[in-house]
């Protein structure tokens, strides 16, 4: 019986240094950035937009500039840091004015230009022939590099240099060649915004200081879920997200994470706003989704940041929508930011 007991606090004690030597490569964020996508606005702020934000506990913004992408397989990007036809916000006068006025309010920002591909999004980009990849890497690695020297000019602490671009990601080698072009111009932190269906796939994130993720994951098929179905789903996602910190010893940051204020939100989240028109509303089912993801995902401590999409410094404009504004996920929001 001792044997038997002393063999027994064996498996025990070697159990419990197992454990806590396999989670020891599991980083350990202090302070997250809370953040949403700020949305560049057509005219100049007016006032009063940043006490908005910080009044939510909102410490962190990102803010998107475009490049263009008539086809996504024509290697052609068009972009112009500053262009007259731009709106305000979006351009490199309005990324610096908004840096400045968030600043005074130690909101925290990243720049995280996109690629706007017609009639598509980033994910379908992919070129049909080496020759034409050859070209849009040449064009995309001068593309990030014009914003990644804008970042540098601004002061701008992070800069993202990717957004979703699935099918162009798995050319490790030219990827890298990218940011190692970044690194010389840039001296911020970087990370690249891998799609949710992406990210276990990227092969350089030793190269960036932060895991992202377009954190729309799935989160239900049911029609009325409830706030556990959720809390369950999410679970599973965690899982798999540990699986690369662990392997890559970096922390994780949601590039961005939304749900629209309707009764589909948990169902498939990226979904576009003018694709669910037809759709009931739902502040409810919206404020859950945000519940369950305070209440899972935002706990561990490997999380640096979240990046909610999305917020107009004007306000609410349209239904439905992904902003969380002037409805309960704010308050949702609030509820967990300002404790953090």
């Amino acid at each position: 019986m001792k044997y038997l007991l002393s063999s027994v606090a064996l498996v025990f004690i070697s159990s419990f240094f197992w454990f806590f030597s396999f989670d020891s490569n599991l980083p350990v964020w202090k302070e997250k950035y809370n953040g949403v996508c700020w949305v560049g606005s057509r005219n100049p702020l007016q006032g009063g937009e940043f006490q908005e934000l910080t009044a939510n506990g909102i410490n962190a913004i990102s803010q998107t500039p475009f490049g263009w992408q008539s086809e996504i397989n024509n290697p052609e990007i068009r972009w112009l840091v500053e262009n007259d036809r731009q709106w305000w916000g979006e351009s490199g006068r309005g990324i610096s004015a908004t840096l400045d006025s968030s600043q005074k309010f130690n909101i925290h920002n990243m720049l995280k230009p996109h690629l706007w591909a017609r009639g598509s999004w980033p994910g379908e980009i992919e070129m049909t022939n080496e020759a034409d990849w050859k070209i849009w890497f040449e064009n995309y690695e001068n593309f990030i590099i014009d914003y990644a020297r804008l970042a540098e000019k601004e002061g701008i602490p992070m800069l993202c240099i990717g957004t979703e671009l699935e099918k162009t990601s798995q050319r490790e080698a030219e990827w890298r060649k990218i940011i190692q072009a970044v690194k010389k111009v840039y001296s911020g932190q970087l990370t690249y915004a891998a799609n949710f269906t992406e990210y276990q796939k990227v092969n350089f994130w030793d190269e960036l200081d932060f895991i992202g993720i377009q954190a729309y994951f799935p989160l239900s098929d049911k029609k009325t879920p409830n706030l556990k179905d959720l809390k369950r789903s999410w679970e599973n996602h965690i899982q798999e997200i540990e699986k690369l910190v662990r392997k890559t010893g970096k922390p994780v940051l949601f590039t961005e994470i939304g749900y629209c204020n309707t009764v589909d939100a948990a169902k498939e989240p990226w979904v576009w706003p003018n694709e669910r028109k037809e759709i009931a509303l739902s502040e409810e089912i919206q404020a859950m989704c945000y519940q369950s993801f305070f209440e899972t995902a935002y706990q561990k401590d490997w999380l640096a940041g979240v990046y909610f999409w999305k917020w107009y410094p004007e306000g609410k404009r349209r239904d439905p929508d992904f902003t969380p504004q002037g409805l309960q996920a704010e308050k949702v929001m609030q509820q967990y930011f300002l404790v953090d």
